[in-house]
């Protein structure tokens, strides 16, 4: 009943900046990390147009950078406009958790008719 992708499509953009927000990054390794951590459904064909997006939104920006072991990488880095919109997204995906939370453990319940 619980459309999956729609609950993932609201917390996935966010929890890239916050991987980004971490450290300079490139996408494959962002890949590695959201599948590491509870996410094991994305694939590249799911993250890389979130990228770019996010860098559309002028949230993140990137910079091509040589590997030693294959073709050059883009790493990612958070922007003013990203660091801002992460503040903005873990202030209201933390309301949503603890009204979530509150709901879970019956709190704020009213009985009465």
């Amino acid at each position: 009943m619980v459309d999956d992708s729609q609950l993932l499509r609201g917390v996935l953009e966010g929890c890239i900046l916050k991987i980004i927000s971490k450290k300079t990054i490139y996408g494959y390794k962002i890949l590695e990390i959201l599948q590491k951590n509870g996410f094991e459904t994305i694939k590249e064909g799911t993250l890389y147009p979130i990228l770019v997006r996010l860098v559309r939104k002028g949230f993140t920006d990137y910079e091509i950078r040589v590997s030693a072991i294959g073709p050059d990488r883009k790493y990612y880095f958070l922007t003013d406009i990203g660091k801002d919109e992460l503040n903005s997204f873990e202030k209201t995906f933390g309301a949503i958790q603890e009204g979530i939370k509150q709901i879970w453990k019956g709190e704020n319940d009213n009985d009465e008719q």
